[in-house]
């Protein structure tokens, strides 16, 4: 990193004023997300998290997918601001990550460890958050803006089919970036004696 961790988590913000540019190639965003793949912790070191990274006409196809799939069940009057957004802010940029979690890993571990069972679930998905913040920091050092998107489950199976993507994947979060055309929003903060309690004894 260029920055040190401290400072590059300090500076990671959502933006939403992307352009369709990037400050590393198309390979040093695979070597970005191999190394979050590698060194990111897991549960029983199961590694089940999954990234795709879709650039160029992938990236905005991916997009056109979330636009589709939500004219179909957002009122007419309030998709005009839902089709701005989704065209000024997150296809307007470079790229999209997709965090996914193979959940056929989490019932393999659920089998071998019942005691478990029932956690599996909750550490695959802290696994995946850790991923998407490490991805988030190392896009932001690199001179990148992002967010983090919830479209799914509704544009999971049409993505699937796609990219032929494996059914048990169950995909968690997106993440469209780019070179910033703007500034992120006011960040506002509760107060951390309420966020933080020290006990020594």
């Amino acid at each position: 990193m260029n920055e040190n961790f401290k400072d590059a988590l300090q500076k990671r913000r959502s933006f939403y004023e992307l352009t369709d540019r990037s400050a590393l190639s198309d390979a040093e965003l695979e070597q970005l997300l191999r190394f979050a793949a590698e060194h990111v912790p897991s549960a029983f070191n199961s590694q089940t998290t999954r990234l795709v990274l879709l650039t160029g006409e992938a990236h905005r196809k991916l997009w056109n997918i979330v636009k589709e799939t939500l004219r179909k069940i957002v009122p007419a009057e309030a998709f005009v601001r839902t089709e701005s957004k989704i065209d000024t802010s997150f296809a307007a940029g470079y790229g999209t990550v997709l965090f996914w979690e193979d959940q056929q890993i989490v019932r393999e571990l659920q089998e071998k460890f019942p005691a478990y069972a029932a956690n599996f679930p909750t550490w695959s998905e802290q696994t995946n958050a850790m991923h998407q913040l490490a991805v988030w920091v190392m896009l932001e050092d690199a001179g990148l803006g992002a967010s983090l998107q919830h479209y799914n489950p509704l544009i999971d199976d049409e993505i699937k089919t796609v990219w032929q993507l494996p059914e048990h994947w169950k995909l968690i979060a997106e993440m469209p970036f780019g070179l910033p055309a703007g500034q992120p929003g006011e960040k506002t903060m509760q107060p951390l004696d309420e966020r933080v309690l020290v006990f020594r004894q």
